[in-house]
């Protein structure tokens, strides 16, 4: 058997399309579901202009009256795609599987969703992989270590593509609490990325900002821009929760090393205000936007800081449009575009 060539490509290179599951199951978004389904149009719309959305609909029904909102709202109804599959909820960023290249075909990998490791209703979203998998024609590898299944989300890891990821350590090594993979130790976790990912350096933060339903995922933390930039997240106010760990994050990357020996640049993006929702802090953060071929969809939170983080944006991807989306509804399932989607590489 020939050794996996894999390599995770970063989320700028070139894009067959966005994965997207449209929002059956109201109960992630209490109250708002009927919102969600409109502001859901509108990111459908804003990716289907630039290239494919591969959207997942629980049956035929909601499909039917899926195509006749998109049709309403003027979206480009030839680049979508449907792929009938129920599932628990629509967070393809952590059910969907990871597609990589190995060699010059790519595959798609499972990374076996287990609900965060704090829901028990996920085995509809067990099936995602395989059936995207099946519908792309791509071959579908289970990831295992030392026989055993690995448990990672899209949402826990960020690569530049050339050998560099980006994790935290409350996600994936906190002893007690949403415990992914037992006794797994940072070097089990790195093996595993080198192996799947073909990752050679592994760049860990600490925690996670605070109403983080699955406890420190990274694409609310910190990413990579370009194979050498990282912006990442910090909070003004010293008397918020957040100051402090979000500190020890950007003392962390300061001091972090690339593939290739250098040290990063390192970009600064605000945090927005304080948001609330009946008696949950909500998880709102610029830097889950996600990077489509030729713009960048930023969630955006009707705050004084959304101009600042858009400009900063600007300033990071002078190719691309940047284009705010308004996320104040996603926001209250605890997560926005990039927890929602997952890219499929050319």
């Amino acid at each position: 058997m020939s050794t996996p060539n894999r390599r995770f490509p970063a989320e700028w290179e070139k894009q067959e399309g966005i994965l997207l599951c449209f929002p059956h199951n109201g109960n992630d978004w209490p109250g708002k579901y009927e919102a969600v389904q409109w502001a859901f149009v509108e990111f459908i719309k804003k990716v289907a202009t630039v290239e494919k959305v591969f959207l997942v609909v629980a049956d035929e029904k909601l499909k039917t009256k899926v195509a006749e909102m998109l049709e309403r709202a003027h979206v480009q109804l030839t680049n979508v795609s449907y792929i009938i599959h129920k599932t628990n909820r629509s967070w393809m960023r952590d059910s969907g599987p990871i597609i990589v290249k190995n060699g010059s075909k790519r595959e798609a990998l499972n990374f076996n969703f287990n609900g965060w490791a704090k829901y028990s209703n996920f085995q509809l979203d067990k099936h995602v992989p395989s059936k995207i998998a099946d519908f792309l024609k791509l071959p579908l590898t289970q990831v295992t270590y030392k026989g055993k299944p690995v448990v990672v989300e899209g949402g826990a890891i960020d690569v530049n593509g050339k050998g560099t990821l980006l994790t935290s350590e409350e996600c994936l090594m906190h002893p007690t609490i949403q415990v992914r993979n037992t006794n797994f130790t940072k070097a089990d976790y790195e093996a595993v990325f080198k192996e799947y990912l073909g990752v050679t350096n592994v760049i860990w933060l600490g925690n996670g900002i605070e109403g983080d339903d699955t406890h420190g995922h990274i694409d609310d933390l910190c990413r990579f821009v370009n194979e050498d930039t990282i912006v990442t997240i910090v909070e003004d106010d010293k008397n918020d929760a957040n100051y402090q760990p979000l500190q020890d994050n950007l003392k962390r990357l300061q001091n972090a090393q690339l593939e290739n020996g250098k040290t990063p640049k390192i970009v600064c993006l605000p945090m927005p205000k304080r948001l609330d929702f009946e008696d949950l802090r909500l998880p709102a953060s610029y830097a889950n936007f996600l990077i489509l071929n030729h713009c960048v969809v930023v969630p955006t939170f009707n705050d004084s800081n959304d101009r600042i983080a858009l400009n900063i944006l600007a300033d990071c991807f002078p190719d691309r449009e940047i284009i705010g989306i308004s996320a104040t509804d996603f926001i209250w399932g605890f997560g926005t575009l990039h927890c929602l989607s997952q890219q499929i590489p050319s």
